[in-house]
């Protein structure tokens, strides 16, 4: 597999849901990501192998990862419910199997990534796939006047684990474009505090990646905010609707994380944002 260290995350991601779901009480059930590890290792190295497949992966890290999993399928499914017919937008996918964990039936889906990712995921999951794949980077935006051409309302865009790897005038620069193109719809991303993404900060960062995922630099932190509103100038009609931490989830652990709520030097170092998209248009 020809990935760079951003993409290899999502193999860190892929694993966590499927080490989640093997859990008693599982986070998140997610029999496809199972499906989907197992193809994946026939495309590996031995030396890869022990790197993305073997390395032991901290019991704090899967967790979060399939909590946030959980709190974006159901951001997704209720908007799925207020919108019939809308259409889902999973930008940056990598080998998220979020397609069989939502109410597939009642929207148009669509995932986005890098070709040499979606290559891979075709073949892999060929005989499962029943919806659109865009090889493409998301700062390519062809990729947006491709579902304009079918619809430009209704649609709910999730960017999860992915806007953090991207420089920020890249960021802002799509945000305009989504702003100007997309009608009563929604974003959804992941942001971290903007102090992640420079000095010693960002330095701190990497060396944490390296020591977990086993990957450098090239899966360091670039785009980051210093706080939520920030979103909303980066392009018209955005507005911010709801924010999300993993320590505002009632299943995160150890228990005792619940106490710092109140404090957003700890719930808003690394959340979610969700955001409207021209909602009055």
């Amino acid at each position: 597999m020809k990935l760079s260290d951003v993409s290899k995350t999502a193999l860190a991601t892929l694993r966590s849901h499927v080490i989640e779901s093997q859990n008693k009480n599982p986070i998140i059930n997610d029999p496809m990501a199972s499906y989907c590890l197992e193809k994946l290792q026939s495309f590996v190295s031995e030396e890869e192998k022990t790197l993305l497949f073997d390395r032991k992966l901290p019991s704090s890290l899967t967790r979060h990862i399939a909590l946030r999993a959980r709190k974006y399928d159901n951001i997704v499914n209720d908007f799925i419910v207020n919108n019939p017919s809308c259409t889902v937008i999973n930008l940056g996918c990598g080998f998220d199997t979020r397609y069989w964990r939502i109410n597939n039936e009642k929207c148009e889906y669509i995932e986005l990534d890098l070709p040499e990712v979606i290559t891979i995921k075709k073949e892999i999951l060929k005989e499962h796939l029943s919806y659109e794949l865009f090889g493409c980077s998301v700062l390519d935006t062809s990729w947006i006047d491709k579902v304009v051409t079918k619809t430009n309302r209704n649609i709910i865009l999730i960017a999860e684990g992915l806007f953090m790897y991207l420089q920020k005038y890249d960021v802002i620069n799509l945000f305009k474009k989504i702003a100007n193109s997309f009608y009563h719809s929604q974003i959804v991303l992941e942001v971290v505090i903007e102090k992640y993404t420079s000095g010693l900060w960002k330095k701190i960062v990497e060396m944490k990646i390296k020591r977990i995922l086993g990957l450098d630099a090239g899966s360091s932190y670039n785009f980051g905010v210093r706080q939520s509103s920030e979103i909303e100038s980066y392009g018209n009609g955005l507005k911010i609707i709801d924010e999300w931490s993993y320590i505002d989830d009632d299943d995160i652990r150890p228990k005792v994380l619940k106490y710092f709520r109140q404090f957003k030097s700890f719930t808003r170092t690394q959340w979610t944002i969700t955001a409207s998209l021209n909602a009055n248009a």
